[in-house]
Protein backbone atom coordinates (compact mmCIF):
# COMPACT_ATOMS: atom_id res chain seq x y z
CA UNK A 1 0.00 0.00 0.00
CA UNK A 2 0.69 3.18 -0.40
CA UNK A 3 2.51 5.36 2.62
CA UNK A 4 1.34 9.16 2.61
CA UNK A 5 2.53 11.02 5.38
CA UNK A 6 -1.05 12.79 6.88
CA UNK A 7 0.56 16.13 7.68
CA UNK A 8 2.13 16.06 3.79
CA UNK A 9 -1.21 15.82 2.09
CA UNK A 10 -2.97 18.17 4.43
CA UNK A 11 -0.42 20.31 3.32
CA UNK A 12 -0.54 19.89 -0.27
CA UNK A 13 -2.72 17.21 -1.03
CA UNK A 14 -2.38 17.27 -4.82
CA UNK A 15 1.07 17.52 -4.76
CA UNK A 16 1.50 14.99 -1.76
CA UNK A 17 -0.31 11.60 -3.61
CA UNK A 18 -2.01 11.03 -6.97
CA UNK A 19 -5.08 9.22 -4.93
CA UNK A 20 -7.29 10.93 -2.55
CA UNK A 21 -5.92 9.65 1.07
CA UNK A 22 -8.15 7.59 1.98
CA UNK A 23 -7.44 5.28 -0.94
CA UNK A 24 -4.18 5.44 -1.26
CA UNK A 25 -4.08 3.17 2.33
CA UNK A 26 -6.06 0.86 0.61
CA UNK A 27 -4.50 0.83 -3.01
CA UNK A 28 -1.80 -1.80 -3.83
CA UNK A 29 -0.29 -0.58 -7.02
CA UNK A 30 0.89 -3.09 -9.12
CA UNK A 31 4.75 -4.14 -9.60
CA UNK A 32 4.07 -3.48 -13.56
CA UNK A 33 2.97 0.32 -12.81
CA UNK A 34 4.36 3.00 -11.40
CA UNK A 35 3.15 6.20 -10.58
CA UNK A 36 5.53 9.51 -10.56
CA UNK A 37 4.87 13.39 -9.83
CA UNK A 38 5.37 15.46 -12.84
CA UNK A 39 8.29 16.91 -11.26
CA UNK A 40 10.20 13.57 -10.93
CA UNK A 41 9.37 12.95 -14.59
CA UNK A 42 12.02 12.44 -17.61
CA UNK A 43 10.62 10.61 -20.40
CA UNK A 44 14.05 9.03 -21.33
CA UNK A 45 14.23 7.16 -18.33
CA UNK A 46 10.72 5.70 -18.90
CA UNK A 47 10.97 4.65 -22.79
CA UNK A 48 9.86 1.13 -21.72
CA UNK A 49 6.26 2.64 -20.41
CA UNK A 50 3.40 3.59 -21.84
CA UNK A 51 2.49 6.97 -20.45
CA UNK A 52 -0.76 8.13 -19.01
CA UNK A 53 -1.34 11.55 -17.25
CA UNK A 54 -4.00 12.99 -14.73
CA UNK A 55 -3.86 16.41 -13.46
CA UNK A 56 -4.86 16.85 -9.98
CA UNK A 57 -6.81 19.79 -8.53
CA UNK A 58 -7.53 21.69 -5.49
CA UNK A 59 -10.27 24.09 -4.37
CA UNK A 60 -10.67 25.42 -0.35
CA UNK A 61 -13.97 26.45 -1.49
CA UNK A 62 -14.17 29.85 -0.22
CA UNK A 63 -15.60 31.38 -3.70
CA UNK A 64 -17.79 28.95 -4.90
CA UNK A 65 -20.17 30.72 -7.91
CA UNK A 66 -24.11 30.36 -6.30
CA UNK A 67 -26.53 27.89 -8.19
CA UNK A 68 -28.94 30.28 -10.30
CA UNK A 69 -32.21 28.33 -10.90
CA UNK A 70 -32.41 27.05 -14.54
CA UNK A 71 -35.83 27.00 -16.29
CA UNK A 72 -34.89 23.73 -18.40
CA UNK A 73 -33.19 21.21 -15.59
CA UNK A 74 -33.55 20.25 -12.05
CA UNK A 75 -31.40 18.05 -9.57
CA UNK A 76 -32.57 14.94 -8.12
CA UNK A 77 -30.66 12.82 -5.46
CA UNK A 78 -30.02 9.47 -6.41
CA UNK A 79 -32.14 7.28 -4.86
CA UNK A 80 -32.65 2.97 -4.60
CA UNK A 81 -35.66 3.82 -7.50
CA UNK A 82 -32.94 5.97 -9.84
CA UNK A 83 -30.01 3.81 -9.40
CA UNK A 84 -30.64 2.48 -12.74
CA UNK A 85 -31.08 5.71 -14.44
CA UNK A 86 -27.76 6.86 -12.55
CA UNK A 87 -25.97 3.79 -14.64
CA UNK A 88 -27.70 4.38 -18.07
CA UNK A 89 -26.49 7.94 -17.45
CA UNK A 90 -22.90 7.59 -16.66
CA UNK A 91 -22.33 5.01 -19.71
CA UNK A 92 -24.19 7.11 -22.20
CA UNK A 93 -21.83 9.62 -20.95
CA UNK A 94 -18.51 7.39 -22.57
CA UNK A 95 -17.24 5.67 -25.20
CA UNK A 96 -14.49 3.76 -23.36
CA UNK A 97 -15.76 3.04 -20.28
CA UNK A 98 -18.88 0.93 -18.91
CA UNK A 99 -20.54 -0.06 -15.80
CA UNK A 100 -22.86 -2.16 -14.12
CA UNK A 101 -25.73 -1.49 -11.38
CA UNK A 102 -23.57 -3.49 -9.52
CA UNK A 103 -20.26 -1.80 -9.45
CA UNK A 104 -22.35 1.55 -8.45
CA UNK A 105 -24.02 -0.14 -5.94
CA UNK A 106 -20.38 -1.17 -4.23
CA UNK A 107 -19.29 2.53 -4.11
CA UNK A 108 -22.06 3.26 -1.33
CA UNK A 109 -20.54 0.50 0.91
CA UNK A 110 -17.05 2.79 0.95
CA UNK A 111 -16.32 4.60 3.88
CA UNK A 112 -16.37 7.72 2.06
CA UNK A 113 -19.85 7.41 0.58
CA UNK A 114 -22.25 10.60 1.45
CA UNK A 115 -25.87 10.07 -0.32
CA UNK A 116 -25.91 14.11 -0.49
CA UNK A 117 -23.20 14.14 -2.99
CA UNK A 118 -24.82 11.64 -5.09
CA UNK A 119 -27.12 13.70 -7.34
CA UNK A 120 -28.98 13.12 -11.07
CA UNK A 121 -29.88 16.10 -13.58
CA UNK A 122 -33.40 15.56 -15.29
CA UNK A 123 -34.76 18.11 -18.15
CA UNK A 124 -38.16 19.45 -16.72
CA UNK A 125 -40.24 19.19 -20.00
CA UNK A 126 -38.76 15.44 -20.95
CA UNK A 127 -38.42 13.89 -17.54
CA UNK A 128 -35.38 12.59 -19.23
CA UNK A 129 -32.10 12.08 -17.11
CA UNK A 130 -29.00 14.22 -18.65
CA UNK A 131 -26.46 14.26 -16.25
CA UNK A 132 -24.98 13.10 -12.68
CA UNK A 133 -22.33 13.69 -10.50
CA UNK A 134 -20.81 11.70 -7.66
CA UNK A 135 -18.36 12.87 -4.75
CA UNK A 136 -16.87 10.57 -1.99
CA UNK A 137 -16.27 12.47 1.14
CA UNK A 138 -13.58 11.43 3.75
CA UNK A 139 -14.88 12.73 6.99
CA UNK A 140 -11.61 12.03 8.67
CA UNK A 141 -9.64 14.58 7.09
CA UNK A 142 -12.66 16.77 5.63
CA UNK A 143 -12.38 16.40 2.02
CA UNK A 144 -14.56 16.01 -0.56
CA UNK A 145 -13.40 14.50 -3.71
CA UNK A 146 -15.33 14.66 -7.18
CA UNK A 147 -15.06 11.23 -8.49
CA UNK A 148 -17.74 11.01 -11.54
CA UNK A 149 -19.49 14.10 -13.73
CA UNK A 150 -21.34 13.02 -15.97
CA UNK A 151 -23.32 15.15 -18.89
CA UNK A 152 -24.91 13.39 -21.90
CA UNK A 153 -23.42 14.07 -25.38
CA UNK A 154 -26.65 15.75 -26.93
CA UNK A 155 -26.79 17.97 -23.56
CA UNK A 156 -23.34 18.90 -23.74
CA UNK A 157 -22.01 22.46 -24.28
CA UNK A 158 -25.36 23.95 -21.99
CA UNK A 159 -23.56 24.95 -19.06
CA UNK A 160 -25.03 21.50 -17.69
CA UNK A 161 -21.27 19.95 -16.22
CA UNK A 162 -20.72 23.55 -14.12
CA UNK A 163 -24.63 23.52 -12.59
CA UNK A 164 -23.36 19.78 -11.50
CA UNK A 165 -19.60 20.62 -10.29
CA UNK A 166 -21.68 23.92 -8.44
CA UNK A 167 -24.50 22.44 -6.86
CA UNK A 168 -21.86 19.66 -5.16
CA UNK A 169 -19.87 22.55 -4.09
CA UNK A 170 -22.42 24.33 -2.57
CA UNK A 171 -24.06 21.18 -1.06
CA UNK A 172 -20.56 21.17 0.86
CA UNK A 173 -19.32 24.20 2.02
CA UNK A 174 -19.74 24.43 5.70
CA UNK A 175 -19.73 20.52 5.94
CA UNK A 176 -16.37 19.79 4.14
CA UNK A 177 -12.77 21.65 4.46
CA UNK A 178 -11.53 21.50 0.90
CA UNK A 179 -12.23 19.57 -2.46
CA UNK A 180 -9.48 17.80 -4.82
CA UNK A 181 -10.98 16.32 -8.45
CA UNK A 182 -8.44 14.90 -10.92
CA UNK A 183 -8.60 13.12 -14.23
CA UNK A 184 -7.15 12.78 -17.84
CA UNK A 185 -5.19 15.72 -19.11
CA UNK A 186 -5.74 14.65 -22.63
CA UNK A 187 -9.20 13.36 -22.21
CA UNK A 188 -11.05 15.14 -25.43
CA UNK A 189 -13.62 16.45 -23.62
CA UNK A 190 -11.27 18.54 -21.92
CA UNK A 191 -12.67 17.73 -18.16
CA UNK A 192 -9.92 19.67 -16.56
CA UNK A 193 -11.20 23.14 -18.00
CA UNK A 194 -14.30 22.64 -16.53
CA UNK A 195 -13.31 22.41 -13.42
CA UNK A 196 -11.19 25.40 -13.19
CA UNK A 197 -14.01 26.94 -14.36
CA UNK A 198 -15.83 26.09 -11.12
CA UNK A 199 -12.65 27.22 -8.80
CA UNK A 200 -10.07 24.32 -8.79
CA UNK A 201 -6.71 25.54 -9.11
CA UNK A 202 -3.38 23.80 -9.35
CA UNK A 203 -0.64 21.90 -11.65
CA UNK A 204 0.29 19.35 -10.29
CA UNK A 205 0.10 16.27 -12.89
CA UNK A 206 0.96 12.84 -12.09
CA UNK A 207 2.08 10.07 -14.86
CA UNK A 208 0.81 6.80 -14.74
CA UNK A 209 3.26 4.66 -16.00
CA UNK A 210 2.39 1.04 -16.96
CA UNK A 211 5.39 -1.24 -18.41
CA UNK A 212 5.35 -2.66 -22.06
CA UNK A 213 4.88 -5.93 -22.92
Amino acid sequence: MMKIDLKEYLRSPCSASSLPYWKSKQIQIPSDILVVHDKDYKADIFQDYKDERYFRLYNDLSSIDSIERNKDVCVEYVSEKTINDLVDTINISYDYLKVTKEQILLLQKTPVYDSRFWILLKEKHSNDYVGSGIADFDTSIGELIIEWIEVAPVHRRKGYGTLIVNFLLNEAKGIVKFATVSGKVDDQNMPERLYRKCGFVGNDIWHILHRCS
